[in-house]
């Protein structure tokens, strides 16, 4: 059995949950994503039943249980208490390190995933920090781009793919390719972190194809070729961290 209404005539937590989900689909709402945290395990399917106890239709109803967030700083665990009103909260995150790096820690691991939120890698201005090197290979490219433009280098017209042959210029070319395929997943999981790893894969690639190819050369057409690849790498980076609400700067 499940309690909602208390002896004491209060109603449980299930009355008002209930109550906000039959609002939500009464409104037309054809989607309706819940994210627990993982104490309600438990719990939330109670409310999945009292909906359809009262003839509601709960097929469009996603629920996402995700795992607690430990705040580290120094290497130490950041101790809190609601009780004592002793926490941290998310206005605090942003104020320190800011909103790119917040939504990009909380969304880089999976929702099975205990996330233990290190404040010093947060705040970290080097490669290091994952959000950094994300947002240092955009202004890269993006700089790349410009310095061709002030060449007279056009930087928008067709190019021969076939002269991208170094296999750090294939491996690049593969990873973008799988941009659809990952977005499209993850549109169906509701998992962005699969959107994070990949980003953050192709920056990677990226970067190891700038360090082995130079971009422009005295070769008209391969130069053409790889600002191609570069624009293409850019397109997709500021696509990617665009999906997840994260800004892409064009100088660092």
């Amino acid at each position: 059995d499940r309690v909602y209404i208390k002896s004491s005539s209060e109603p449980t937590y299930r009355v008002p949950d209930t109550a906000y989900h039959r609002n939500k689909i009464a409104r037309g709402f054809d989607l309706i994503i819940d994210i627990f945290g993982s104490d309600h395990t438990d719990a939330y399917p109670d409310v999945l039943l009292a909906l359809n106890a009262l003839g509601e239709n709960t097929d469009n109803i996603r629920v996402l249980i995700y795992q607690f967030v430990t705040l580290l700083r120094g290497g130490e665990k950041i101790k809190m208490s609601t009780r004592k009103a002793n926490f941290v909260t998310m206005d605090d995150l942003v104020d320190e390190v800011g909103a790119d790096v917040v939504r990009y820690f909380f969304i880089m691991r999976g929702m099975n995933t205990h996330l233990n939120f290190d404040l010093d890698l947060a705040a970290d201005q080097s490669e290091k920090n994952p959000v950094y090197y994300l947002q240092y290979a955009h202004a890269r490219i993006c700089n790349i781009i410009k310095h061709g433009e002030s060449m007279g280098i056009s930087t928008d017209r067709e190019f021969n793919s076939t002269l991208l042959n170094n296999p750090t210029e294939i491996k690049l070319l593969k990873k973008l390719e799988e941009f659809q395929t990952i977005t499209e997943s993850m549109l169906q999981s509701l998992e962005p972190q699969t959107i994070a790893t990949y980003l953050h894969e192709t920056a990677n690639r990226f970067h190891k194809f700038y360090a082995e190819c130079r971009v422009i050369t005295d070769d008209s057409d391969l130069t053409n070729a790889r600002i191609a690849l570069a624009r293409a790498t850019r397109i997709i980076l500021s696509n990617g961290l665009g999906l997840l609400g994260i800004s892409s700067p064009e100088k660092m």
